[in-house]
C-alpha cells in the first residue's frame, strides 16, 4: 500500500507544480466560489441577502451624527451654484455604511411633550458651534446638561409667540381653514412650534448649514422637520399641498432665476393659500441701516418681488408689523386674462405638477384644475380642520385619481382604526406618552396617521415616489403632512429622530429593488434609542426581516395580525421602550 502511495504523491506534485495546472485549479476554485456565492441571491444587479449573513457592529464614533445624503464631505464634490451642494447627494452601494450608527456619549432619554418644545439635553445634540451661536438669542444652559430657549432670536426678535399672534390678526389661523404650513429656512422650527397652538401642522425645512444641526434640534424638540433646500430640484411634496408657506429671514433669492423659487411655492400652495414673508426686503424703510445696505437696494428688491407676485396672479393681503402676506388665487380664470398683458411667467405645459422626487423645477405657473365658475375653488374646496381628516378629499372624489373611490377611502379609514387598537393592545407605550415623532414608511392614504390623531403625536407620512397609487396629495388634503421617498436611499434626516417607525408592506414593495438590509440599517439610524418599530407584511417576508434584525442588536417578536392565524400577514414588533 505504501509503495503504491509514494508514486501517486510524486505524480500529483509534478502536476501541481506545472504553471498551467495551477491556473486550471484556480479557475475551478473561482468557479465553485461564484456558484456558491451567487446561489445565495447575490448578483451584480441585486446584491440581495449578502448583508443578511452579517452581524452588524457599531460604526466609529465620528459617525454619530451621520446624514448619508447630506454628508458635508460628499457635498464638497458638487457645485455651490444655486445651492446645489446642499441638495440630496446619496452614497452609492459601494459607499453605503454596513454598520450601526452609535449614539452620542452621555445620551439621555429626550424630554416628553410638551416640555421638549422648550427644553432639550445638550448631550443629545452635542454641537458646540450651534450652542455658541444661539447664546446671542437668549438660549440658556440650565443646571446639569439641560438647554432651554425662548423661541425668539434673529427671525423673531420680539419672540415668536408675539409674531404669530400678530399674524393671527391678518390671517384666519383659528378658523380651521389653515391646517398645513411650510416653513422654509426654519432654523430650529420655533415658528412651527408656535403654530401648534392653532392646530396648524408645519413642515419645517432647512438645509444643513454653518450652524450645524438646526433640523436635528427641531426634531429633538418633538417638531416636524426635514432636511431640504430650494435649489435645482423641487421640494419632495405634491402640488396644492400647503394652506400657508412662510419665510422669515430665510435668505432665499425669491425673484432670482426668473422667479424659480417663488414659482415652486406657487406649485405647493393650495388655491387660496397664503405666502408670508418677513425680513429683507420687507419693511426696508425702517430696517435698512440694521441690514447694512443702501435703501435703494432694498427698494429695488421689493419692487421686483411685487412685480413677480402680480405676474403670478397673487393678491397682496397686507404689509405691516415687519411682514407681508400674499394670497394665491382660488382658480386661474382671471389669471388667464392677466397672461395676455403679462405673458411671463407662462403657464407650464407639463402634466406632472405632483412630481416631487428628483424633478427639476421649471420657471412657469402650473395651471390649476379647470372650474365652471369664477367663484369655484380649483380642484374642490376642502373642509375645515378637523372635519377634513376623515372626509373623502376632492382628489378622492375626482374620478381621475387612479380609480380610488370614496368607499375605498372610508374602508381604509376604518381598517386603520382597528389596526391601531390592536397595536395599542400590544404596546403600553401609546398610553404612556413615549412617542412624539412618528414615521409611517408606506402611508398610502394616511389612514394610520389619521387613526393616531387622538394621541399627542405627529406623523411623517412617507409615500414611495413609485408607489402604484401616489396618494401623498390625498394625505395633505386630509390635513396631514408627509414626503415622497425612495427607500433604496437614506432619508433626509439626522440620526435618532423618530420615536416610532411603522412599516406596512414596505419590504414587499422593495424586495426586488434593493437589498432590504440597507432599509433596516436606515431604520436603525433614524430610530431613537429605546424606540419602537412595527413592521407589517406577508409572513414569509416577516421571517426574512426577523433574521436580519437579529444581526442588528434588535430584539423583536413575531405576532399574528389582528385578523388571526388565517391572515397571510404577520406583525414584527421591536419594542425597546420598556
Amino acid at each position: 500500500m505504501a509503495s503504491t502511495l509514494i508514486p501517486l504523491q510524486s505524480l500529483a506534485s509534478s502536476f501541481v507544480g506545472r504553471p498551467f495546472i495551477r491556473i486550471f485549479l484556480a479557475f475551478i476554485l473561482c468557479s465553485l466560489f461564484y456558484v456558491v456565492f451567487f446561489s445565495l441571491g447575490v448578483s451584480e444587479e441585486h446584491p440581495q441577502q449578502f448583508l443578511e449573513m452579517v452581524d452588524f457592529e457599531f460604526c466609529p464614533d465620528n459617525y454619530t451624527n451621520y446624514c448619508p445624503c447630506q454628508d458635508p464631505r460628499r457635498q464638497k464634490r458638487f457645485s455651490n451654484f444655486m445651492w446645489f451642494r446642499k441638495e440630496r447627494h446619496c452614497p452609492n452601494i459601494s459607499e453605503r455604511l454596513r454598520c450601526l450608527i452609535p449614539k452620542p456619549l452621555d445620551y439621555q432619554k429626550p424630554f416628553t411633550w410638551p416640555e421638549s418644545k422648550d427644553t432639550a439635553w445638550f448631550s443629545n445634540v452635542p454641537f458646540p458651534k450651534l450652542a455658541e451661536y444661539k447664546k446671542s438669542q437668549n438660549w440658556v444652559r440650565l443646571e446639569g446638561d439641560r438647554f432651554a430657549f425662548p423661541g425668539g432670536g434673529t427671525s423673531f426678535p420680539e419672540g415668536v409667540k408675539g409674531y404669530v399672534d400678530t399674524l393671527n390678526r391678518i390671517l384666519p389661523l383659528e378658523s380651521g381653514d389653515i391646517r398645513t404650513a411650510l416653513d422654509v429656512g426654519c432654523g430650529v422650527a420655533s415658528f412651527g412650534a408656535s403654530l401648534m397652538d392653532y392646530n396648524i401642522l408645519t413642515m419645517s425645512v432647512a438645509p444643513s448649514d454653518e450652524h450645524e444641526a438646526q433640523v436635528q434640534f427641531a426634531l429633538e424638540r418633538g417638531l416636524p422637520a426635514l432636511l431640504g433646500v430650494l435649489s435645482v430640484h423641487r421640494l419632495p411634496f405634491p402640488s396644492r399641498s400647503f394652506d400657508m408657506a412662510h419665510c422669515s429671514r430665510c435668505l432665499v433669492q425669491w425673484a432670482a432665476y426668473d422667479g424659480l423659487y417663488l414659482l415652486e411655492i406657487d406649485r405647493l400652495l393650495r388655491p387660496g393659500g397664503y405666502w408670508v414673508l418677513s425680513g429683507p426686503p420687507i419693511n426696508w424703510r425702517e430696517n435698512y441701516r440694521a441690514w447694512q445696505r443702501e435703501p435703494e437696494f432694498f427698494e429695488r428688491e421689493q419692487n421686483i418681488l411685487e412685480d413677480l407676485a402680480k405676474r403670478m396672479c397673487w393678491k397682496k393681503v397686507a404689509e405691516r408689523d415687519g411682514f407681508a402676506v400674499w394670497q394665491k388665487p382660488t382658480n386661474h380664470v382671471h389669471c388667464i386674462q392677466v397672461k395676455r398683458i403679462w405673458p411671463s411667467p407662462a403657464f407650464c405645459n407639463s402634466t406632472d405638477a405632483d412630481a416631487g422626487w428628483y424633478t427639476k423645477m421649471t420657471a412657469c405657473i402650473f395651471p390649476l384644475p379647470d372650474v365652471n365658475d369664477i367663484r369655484e375653488v380649483s380642484g374642490g374646496a376642502l373642509e375645515k380642520w378637523p372635519a377634513r381628516l376623515n372626509t373623502a378629499s376632492p382628489r378622492i372624489k375626482n374620478e381621475a385619481n387612479d380609480g380610488i373611490r370614496v368607499r375605498d377611502f372610508d374602508e381604509d379609514t376604518q381598517t386603520w382604526k382597528r389596526r391601531l387598537l390592536y397595536y395599542k393592545s400590544m404596546l403600553k407605550s401609546f398610553s404612556s406618552g413615549e412617542y412624539r415623532n412618528v414615521m409611517d414608511m408606506n402611508a398610502d392614504l394616511g389612514g394610520f396617521a389619521a387613526a393616531m390623531v387622538e394621541h399627542p403625536v405627529w406623523v411623517m407620512n412617507v409615500v414611495p415616489f413609485d408607489a402604484t397609487h401616489g396618494n401623498l396629495g390625498v394625505v395633505y388634503e386630509r390635513g396631514l403632512i408627509g414626503t415622497y421617498m425612495d427607500w433604496c436611499e437614506p432619508f433626509s434626516t439626522y440620526p435618532r429622530t423618530y420615536d416610532l417607525i411603522h412599516a406596512s408592506g414596505i419590504f414587499s414593495m422593495y424586495m426586488d429593488k434593493c437589498d432590504i438590509a440597507y432599509i433596516l440599517l436606515e431604520m436603525h439610524r433614524i430610530l431613537r434609542p429605546g424606540g419602537t418599530v412595527i413592521i407589517r407584511d406577508h409572513t414569509d417576508i416577516i421571517a426574512r426581516v426577523k433574521r436580519i434584525t437579529g444581526h442588528m442588536k434588535w430584539k423583536g417578536k413575531v405576532l399574528q395580525s389582528e385578523n388571526g392565524p388565517s391572515d397571510p400577514a404577520s406583525v414584527l414588533l421591536i419594542d425597546n421602550a420598556d
